[in-house]
C-alpha cells in the first residue's frame, strides 16, 4: 500500500530537543475510500504530539495525506495507520491522531488513537 512512513514521510532534527512542547497540524481536506463501497470518505485529521529528537516536515505530510485518496480503508485503520507511520518516523515523546470523519447514514465518526513513550514502548 502507498503510504508508507518510509515512502514519503520525511523528519527534521528538533530545534529544541531540550524543551517539551506541543505541535498541532489539522488537515481538513483527508480523503480515503470506503473498502466496501468505494466511495470517497472526507474527514478532518488533527495531529497532537510532543516532540522528541524529530519533527515532522510539513510538505511531506501533505504527500503522505494525499497518498490515501486512492486507499480502500476502514475509518479506525486509517486512524491508526497514520499515528503507527508518524510514530515511526519522529518517535516522539507522545502523540495523538483524532480522525472526524463526515457524518455517514446520520451518523457522526470520530476516532482517536494515542501513544506515549514510555507506555507504548
Amino acid at each position: 500500500m502507498k503510504g508508507q512512513a518510509g515512502e514519503i514521510l520525511e523528519a527534521f532534527e528538533n530545534p529544541r530537543p531540550g524543551r517539551r512542547y506541543t505541535i498541532e497540524f489539522t488537515c481538513r481536506e483527508f480523503t480515503s475510500l470506503c473498502p466496501l463501497t468505494g466511495q470517497p470518505d472526507f474527514a478532518t485529521i488533527v495531529i497532537r504530539y510532543v516532540p522528541s529528537g524529530k519533527c515532522v516536515e510539513l510538505k511531506s505530510l501533505k504527500h503522505y495525506f494525499r497518498s490515501f485518496r486512492d486507499t480502500g480503508a476502514f475509518f479506525e485503520e486509517v486512524t491508526n495507520r497514520i499515528l503507527d507511520d508518524l510514530v515511526t518516523v519522529c518517535a516522539p515523546l507522545e502523540m495523538a491522531v483524532i480522525g472526524r470523519f463526515n457524518v455517514r447514514g446520520g451518523i457522526e465518526h470520530e476516532i482517536t488513537a494515542k501513544y506515549d513513550c514510555e507506555r507504548d514502548t
